[in-house]
């Protein structure tokens, strides 16, 4: 979505400058997952989606400002939470990477 507005030449400079930043801190400070799908096949297809643990604060205040962001420019954002992401296909410190099941809300 930010990346949408960021090609569109949308943003204010000072929004381009803060989004460069957290993406440069997120590339230091969160893995990217190794596996998006439980299959084992090579051009699988990647039905998985990353989810930050509890724990993971700065993680979420990051997204929560680029959140404040995309808001900014009339698009609304929901937080979603779950206790169930799905079928657990790659996680670490920082976040969980699932195949969600059919009742998991995304």
């Amino acid at each position: 979505m930010i990346s949408d507005l960021q090609e569109k030449g949308i943003l204010y400079d000072y929004e381009d400058i803060i989004v460069k930043d957290i993406r440069k801190w997120f590339s230091k400070h969160l893995e990217k997952p190794e596996s998006f799908n439980r299959s084992a096949k090579p051009h699988a297809i990647n039905k998985a989606i990353s989810w930050f643990r509890p724990t993971a604060m700065q993680h979420i205040e990051k997204m929560r400002q680029l959140a404040a962001i995309i808001e900014e420019h009339g698009i609304m954002v929901h937080a979603v939470r779950t206790n169930r992401p799905g079928y657990i296909v790659y996680e670490d410190k920082y976040q969980i990477t699932a195949e969600p099941y059919n009742e998991t809300k995304t």
